[in-house]
């Protein structure tokens, strides 16, 4: 091969390697990705894999259900001792595996857990400079991401009851939100992402079961809403101030799962068994008889997963793993409901058009939501029995990081 064509062919690998690697999810940053939807930008994560197609599974200690989440070179995860008292951040590397530095926070009072919750659940945020963590009465803590501390806040909340928690912490600009609601005294918490200062908190109606949803913050027309679920319905902010633009109530209690924000819309479900609706953004006061635009039959029970809206086509799934799909646009049912034969709390993620749902089991089904509910691969990582994965997926540079409650999985990549 002359010179001139090795140089040629050479630098179309290059451009071809780029252009791969510009679909590749650089940052997974909170809780079920950049905005908070569980939508990623991969093209090639793996679609169909056996345990053999493990790149690398190392054991975390203690227990926790926190999802992955990444800035860079490093993947960040809590976990919680059996007792409660001790809580830990990890920093790993998603090439190897390894474990790059890792920081202790002592909890006094822990809090009372229901049976599916640990002591951290709550997924990290980080946008490059802070990473920040939420133990609930353990607090809220960010350090920088070679793992120096910044600042603690341990004076937010004692969150009785016996659910624990479960929100993620969101950084939005300069700050760091966190929904606080609990059993009795309930609040939306801003403070300064450097110095961990109150810059605002909102009161919030008292929740008798506690609080486990994260927000998310959209665009709607001319201003931007901070979007959170909750037991009574859903409720916008404004997410510089902290003021309330508007509620709409729900048909049913437990709003844990994260609505989706598609075709300017939000596609909410609650955690009870009742309706999933369709809320316009925008409003002011109560918009329940406004803006709650349609709403829709649900089948199959109680709800932790989030929905998800793909090719115009909203899927839902209930915990005991009944899924359907409706029409994004009309509401209409599509198909008759699907058993997918796995127990699922892990809200789903979305990338090249499939969707990604993590079994408690371990199994990863892979699925194409459409007028039949297409299972396009079933996945096994050879789980141990004593292991349960209830975290989200985290798509990250053409692989996929999945966490049990006491190990973290490499597949592709």
């Amino acid at each position: 091969m002359s010179m001139t064509r090795f140089f040629a062919r050479f630098g179309s690998l290059l451009v071809f390697a780029a252009a791969s690697l510009s679909h590749a999810e650089e940052n997974w940053p909170r809780f079920r990705g950049p905005l908070g939807t569980g939508h990623s930008t991969e093209t090639n994560l793996p679609v169909k894999w056996d345990p053999k197609s493990i790149r690398w599974k190392v054991s975390i200690p203690g227990k926790g259900q926190s999802s992955p989440v990444n800035w860079g070179d490093r993947i960040f995860l809590t976990s919680g001792s059996d007792d409660g008292r001790l809580r830990q951040i990890f920093a790993i590397d998603p090439a190897t595996g390894n474990l790059l530095w890792t920081d202790k926070v002592d909890v006094a009072n822990p809090e009372t857990l229901h049976q599916m919750n640990t002591f951290a659940t709550a997924s990290c945020a980080t946008d490059g400079e802070v990473v920040v963590a939420f133990f609930g009465p353990g607090g809220l803590h960010a350090w920088d991401l070679q793992g120096k501390p910044l600042w603690s806040r341990t004076d937010i909340g004692a969150f009785p009851g016996d659910w624990g928690v479960g929100a993620s912490p969101v950084i939005q600009g300069d700050l760091v939100i966190q929904n606080c609601d609990a059993e009795g005294p309930s609040s939306l918490l801003a403070v300064d992402r450097k110095t961990g200062k109150t810059v605002w908190t909102t009161p919030r109606k008292d929740s008798p079961k506690g609080g486990w949803s994260t927000p998310i913050v959209i665009r709607a027309g001319e201003r931007e809403e901070l979007i959170l679920n909750g037991e009574f319905g859903v409720n916008a902010y404004d997410p510089a101030t902290g003021r309330d633009l508007w509620f709409c109530e729900a048909f049913n209690g437990r709003g844990e799962p994260v609505p989706e924000y598609a075709k300017g819309l939000l596609y909410v479900v609650s955690g009870k068994p009742g309706d999933t609706f369709v809320v316009k953004p925008g409003g002011s006061g109560d918009v329940t008889g406004t803006h709650r635009l349609r709403a829709s039959k649900r089948q199959g029970g109680r709800d932790l997963a989030s929905p998800v809206v793909t090719d115009d086509v909203l899927f839902v799934t209930s915990m005991s793993g009944i899924a359907l799909c409706y029409d994004a646009n009309t509401g209409e049912t599509l198909g008759d409901p699907t058993r997918l034969e796995a127990a699922i709390s892990a809200s789903p993620i979305v990338a090249n058009g499939l969707i990604y749902l993590q079994a408690e089991n371990g199994d990863v089904l892979v699925v194409r939501a459409g007028k039949t509910l297409e299972v396009v691969a079933r996945n096994s990582v050879g789980a141990g029995a004593e292991e349960i994965f209830r975290a989200s997926p985290g798509p990250i540079r053409g692989a996929l990081y999945l966490r049990s409650t006491t190990a973290l999985y490499r597949i592709g990549g």
